[in-house]
């Protein structure tokens, strides 16, 4: 079912979006990475799953699963729900599962569209899911209105390795990584 609706969608996103992609080749063929993109519609990472070759599993907000049809295409697509109130150890152990397993996790540092503008702090889940799986952060930068029929693009960065020894448990180191991986994703974005 996923092959077809991935078809589906990819032949849709193609014709709608027309998407410019690039830097492919920083994404590995096998093995864990964690793709953090900006966040700019709702549909940027449906423009991100289909644009891949391999499955990309996907963190979203709890509140989307409200809806019985989002909840049954996530369930296909491998989306998992995450808690925004705090921190959500389910869907930590969740996303260590998927990288230990050897997949792609994807999720938004901004933790919600256009965090950015609207003055959010990035989160540092993505640091932190990094430093503890040892799994690569691929930056990527995703530029476009999402009106219908324009472009858009996707610009993904070179691998950035978090390392395990950094103490992350102190505030303002985890803030200066947070910080220095949004910085890259923003200038990728204008690429």
């Amino acid at each position: 079912m996923r092959v077809i609706l991935k078809a589906i969608f990819h032949f849709l996103v193609i014709i709608v979006y027309r998407p410019k992609v690039t830097g492919r080749e920083n994404i590995p063929t096998e093995g864990a990475c964690l793709i953090c993109p900006n966040h700019l519609h709702a549909l940027d990472s449906a423009v991100i799953l289909t644009t891949q070759k391999r499955k990309v599993n996907f963190m979203a907000k709890e509140v989307l699963f409200k809806n019985g049809f989002i909840k049954w295409l996530a369930k296909i697509f491998g989306i998992f729900p995450v808690k925004t109130d705090g921190k959500d150890i389910e869907a930590i152990k969740t996303s260590l599962r998927l990288l230990k397993n050897g997949e792609i996790l994807a999720m938004f540092p901004e933790g919600t569209r256009k965090g950015l503008a609207k003055g959010v702090k990035p989160k540092g889940g993505a640091i932190l899911i990094a430093a503890k799986s040892g799994a690569p952060i691929i930056p990527c930068g995703v530029r476009g209105s999402f009106r219908a029929f324009t472009k858009v693009t996707l610009n993904y960065g070179k691998p950035i390795i978090i390392d395990k020894n950094l103490d992350l448990q102190n505030k303002e180191v985890l803030e200066k990584c947070t910080n220095d991986l949004m910085n890259e994703i923003i200038r990728l974005s204008k690429i």
